[in-house]
């Protein structure tokens, strides 16, 4: 028997390969299947069976695809509905994979098909669980993000995930290793662990949620506290997930065909397609094409873009560093934006080779940043009210990049030069991006962010 846990840190995702004997399991595999296809011709392997422990809204999976090319059937839990062949197992129903056996286990409350799988050694021993959203190392899952088509509160939802904990997972042995679906960094839950495996029993000792002696009211109160909106692209891919979409290889194919600037202006300006520029954060600053959205690539890219943009049906261009095309079309599609229609040739150098009108954005240091602050400087921090919270410039305006576009009308009111931060430099471009796309030029990136703003020694909360 051979677990392995293959997690992608953008998504903050972990999808599981399992292998005894000849066969092999996929739980909530990604959207590019080739890894899981050459894992399992490495083992010399077939793989069985494809397990979805719920419909994931923060990214489309590969389940479909990898059904297609493996001939293995999709398995979910109770009370899933799906548009295309799937085994529907039945509580407790069980799955033989070479010398191993997968137990369903349903465990509903953050969505009402939401499934723990449990791993059996060849002794019949409990040896792991796949525990989706459920239960998350340090935290458990949301119950909001299903209420609509539920047609439940977010209440009635939380109460049925006390009842799975309860019932199906606490009683499992404290030796049991917790597989989760995701970590730190997700929007699924509020207080996940960086780590990415555990014990039940230390979650037990460690997780608020698991508490013996907690009520159904305060675990309701708890799980529904301080949570804030999904982001909109939440439903859109679980309708992906629901009903199918285009092969990845179809999608690849149209988002990676290389544009030269003047097919690229045409096609921007015929389809209104956003330009994404994918770029390092100082590339961008230095030069771009203007109103052109910045998310870089080596950040949260693939969240930030489905928070942002929102729509997974919009048209996108890209502006990516050479080289890294496919792996942006890729990391796209992880998140349902299948409509990439292109990539610049050559990058942005080709654009100002051409002579094409280009933008800049205007960041200075921390330390000079300093210089130009007085009473009467207006800056704003796009950080988390968290984060904002535990200390940030005096006077300062907390306009989180996630809900940036709650906020335009307070940067419009500007008629001065305003100052725009984050933590480190990254979030900030991203919103000082969207602000020049929407026609508000009058603002100042500061570089390093919070970082280098506590560095030179500026007034700040504690």
């Amino acid at each position: 028997m051979r677990i392995e846990q293959m997690y992608t840190g953008c998504l903050a995702q972990g999808a599981y390969y399992i292998e005894s004997n000849g066969e092999v399991a996929i739980i909530d595999p990604l959207r590019e299947i080739k890894p899981y296809i050459e894992k399992s011709q490495e083992d010399n392997a077939e793989i069985k069976y494809i397990f979805e422990t719920h419909f994931h809204a923060d990214f489309v999976s590969g389940h479909i695809t990898l059904s297609k090319e493996s001939n293995a059937p999709i398995v979910y839990g109770p009370q899933a509905h799906t548009s295309f062949d799937a085994i529907i197992a039945e509580d407790g129903q069980e799955f033989k994979i070479g010398d191993v056996t997968i137990v369903a286990l349903h465990t509903p409350g953050h969505t009402l098909e939401s499934t723990t799988y449990l791993l059996k050694d060849p002794q019949g021993k409990d040896h792991a669980i796949f525990s989706g959203d459920t239960l998350f190392l340090g935290d458990v899952g949301r119950p909001d993000l299903a209420q609509k088509a539920a047609n439940m509160t977010q209440e009635q939802l939380a109460e049925m995930l006390y009842d799975s904990l309860r019932t199906k997972i606490m009683p499992l042995a404290d030796d049991v290793i917790v597989y989760p679906a995701h970590g730190a960094g997700s929007a699924c839950g509020k207080n996940m662990s960086k780590e990415t495996v555990g014990t039940l029993g230390a979650q037990k000792e460690t997780n608020y949620a698991l508490r013996s002696d907690m009520t159904k009211e305060e675990f309701v109160k708890e799980v529904t506290d301080g949570l804030l909106p999904p982001p909109s692209y939440f439903p859109l891919n679980v309708k992906m997930n629901k009903e199918g979409y285009d092969d990845i290889q179809e999608v690849l194919n149209r988002g990676t065909q290389e544009l030269d600037p003047d097919t690229f202006e045409q096609i921007a300006n015929d389809t209104g397609a956003v330009i994404l520029d994918v770029r390092h954060q100082n590339d961008y600053v230095k030069g771009h094409i203007p109103r052109s959205i910045f998310i870089g690539l080596d950040g949260g890219f693939a969240p930030w873009v489905g928070a942002l943009i929102g729509d997974v049906k919009q048209s996108i261009l890209l502006v990516t560093p050479e080289g890294r095309e496919e792996e942006t079309v890729t990391r796209l599609s992880r998140v349902g934006f299948d409509h990439t229609l292109g990539c610049l040739k050559g990058g942005f150098d080709t654009w100002k080779q051409a002579g094409k009108e280009i933008d800049q954005l205007e960041s200075i240091s921390a330390e000079t940043f300093k210089n130009r602050l007085t009473e009467n400087t207006a800056v704003y921090d796009v950080r988390k009210e968290s984060e904002f919270s535990s200390g940030h410039i005096e006077g300062a305006h907390n306009t989180p990049l996630s809900m940036i576009n709650n906020h335009l009308s307070e940067f419009s009111k500007e008629d001065t030069t305003f100052f725009v931060h984050c933590a480190g430099g990254y979030r900030s471009v991203i919103a000082a991006s969207i602000l020049k796309s929407r026609g508000i030029h009058n603002l100042v990136d500061i570089a390093g962010g919070f970082k280098s703003i506590q560095e030179v020694d500026i007034k700040t909360t504690k």
